[in-house]
């Protein structure tokens, strides 16, 4: 197995066992790589929850440019339920996991169809 599958093993792990998920994979997959070469990076392959500039970006480049979504405060909701639910006190929160629930939560499989 690849570094990529190994981390999207990672990912499935932590949905199923902190955020009470079953993964959808290919859909999974499909999100790890379009996260691209940040998953590679330890900083940035992670949620920086307790920065309001992290959760900023997360809804800029993610929310709105990626998944095509309109500017409002169900945005900031949407990103504050996925961190709740992945747990305010993990420390790592994948960024491929924190997207992967984002989708879900839109209903926004189709952008990765």
């Amino acid at each position: 197995m690849g570094k990529r599958d190994d981390l999207i093993a990672k990912y499935a792990d932590d949905l199923k066992n902190k955020c009470g998920m079953s993964p959808d994979m290919d859909l999974l997959t499909k999100v790890t790589i379009g996260c691209g070469p940040a998953i590679y990076n330890d900083d940035a392959s992670t949620v920086a929850a307790t920065q309001e500039g992290e959760l900023e970006t997360v809804k800029n480049n993610f929310l709105i440019k990626k998944l095509g979504l309109n500017d409002g405060p169900q945005l900031m909701d949407a990103i504050n339920a996925v961190i709740e639910t992945y747990g305010r006190s993990e420390r790592n929160k994948y960024r491929a996991v924190v997207y992967y629930m984002l989708v879900k939560h839109f209903g926004k499989e189709a952008v990765y169809g």
